[in-house]
């Protein structure tokens, strides 16, 4: 059985809402645009092209041999399509955790967050070395189970083309049962925050009730400062591509222990080994010591 490439697919779709966007926002809805960040969001998703047409191969090849070490043999069928689609989310939300909490993962990720601005632009701001920063393993378990190759590949684009639509300030909140159940715009608002209450929150692709699970659910209730704790003051690709990359190699040149060169490559973002560092953690224990207070 061939499986389509929906991403390939939706492509053309992802275009059009970008312009119907812009034209909203012109009109006056809510939402901004400030066209260097879209332009540099653009290219960083046109070089994520390349990239994915450099290792593709490779990557199939990996999840190929994975998946003739399988457990079981499950079929392509409709049944099979829709728990392949939950347990690849749930694959998901330990990836997108782990990118937030492990530097090495995070060098790669860390563009994706590095825009000031939230529109459908940002959703296509993708790294472009997501192939050396392993991030492809997450998915590994789903083909030593027993799912398909094709399968996997066939819901991570479904996955990818769901996300697309909720980088987006247009939209407000949706009905309570869809708030509670997926992942929505104003739950990815909250993700993309810098706001301290913000950090390391709502990390479920298409179901945020992962978040709820594992304790990292925040609901939106104040305004959302876009993008980093620290922003870069550039919005040239390259250096938005390997900044992060650029500061784990400063770091482990500087590290005068191996604690301090393990921490530089997979401690959580932030730390730094003189002790003036501060992780997610460390900004919200701060901001929860005062008070809370509402930015």
């Amino acid at each position: 059985m061939t499986l389509p490439d929906p991403v390939s697919m939706a492509t053309p779709a992802f275009i059009a809402l970008v312009m119907v966007e812009m034209v909203a926002v012109r009109l006056g809805a809510r939402g901004d645009y400030d066209w260097r960040d879209a332009f540099t969001s653009l290219t960083m998703g046109f070089g994520s092209t390349i990239a994915a047409i450099l290792f593709g191969g490779t990557i199939v090849a990996a999840y190929e041999a994975a998946a003739r070490l399988h457990l079981f043999d499950i079929p392509i069928t409709w049944w099979s399509g829709v728990l392949c689609f939950v347990v690849d989310d749930l694959a998901y939300y330990a990836f997108h955790r782990s990118a937030h909490r492990v530097r090495w993962f995070w060098a790669s990720h860390v563009i994706h967050h590095s825009s000031q601005h939230y529109n459908l632009t940002t959703a296509l701001r993708q790294t472009w070395t997501g192939f050396w920063s392993l991030s492809f393993a997450f998915r590994l378990p789903l083909l030593l189970i027993g799912f398909d190759v094709r399968l996997v590949l066939f819901v991570a684009g479904l996955n990818l083309i769901y996300q697309f639509w909720i980088h987006t300030e247009t939209v407000g909140r949706l009905p309570a049962p869809l708030e509670w159940l997926l992942n929505t715009p104003s739950h990815h608002r909250v993700h993309h925050g810098s706001n301290p209450r913000y950090l390391d929150r709502n990390y479920g692709g298409v179901f945020i009730v992962w978040d709820r699970l594992f304790g990292t659910f925040e609901p939106e209730e104040e305004p959302v400062r876009y993008g980093l704790v620290h922003n870069i003051a550039s919005f040239n690709p390259v250096v938005t591509a390997t900044h992060e990359w650029v500061a784990i190699g400063r770091d482990l040149w500087r590290a005068r222990t191996w604690r301090g060169r393990w921490m530089a490559l997979l401690g959580p973002p932030g730390w730094r080994e003189d002790g003036r560092g501060s992780t997610a953690d460390d900004i919200r224990a701060a901001w929860a010591a005062k008070g809370a207070p509402a930015e």
